[in-house]
């Protein structure tokens, strides 16, 4: 139980940041690499049981995975 509020709460609090910030004046590539940050920050939380360590390196691994999906050919 204690997993799932985690991650509800790092879930929660990544879409307040996404609205609190907006996405309208950014490239495909920011919103890719934001985009990749959450999702790695979600997956690496859930995978951790909810380790600041595992939340941070998740973030870090899917920015850089969505900035390079990200780019234009």
């Amino acid at each position: 139980m204690n997993t799932a509020i985690r991650s509800a709460f790092a879930v929660s609090t990544l879409a307040a940041a996404f609205l609190a910030t907006g996405c309208a004046n950014m490239s495909e590539r920011d919103k890719a690499t934001a985009i990749g940050a959450g999702v790695g920050g979600v997956a690496g939380s859930v995978l951790t049981d909810g380790s600041v360590g595992g939340t941070v390196g998740g973030a870090a691994v899917g920015g850089v995975i969505g900035n390079q999906v990200g780019k234009k050919r």
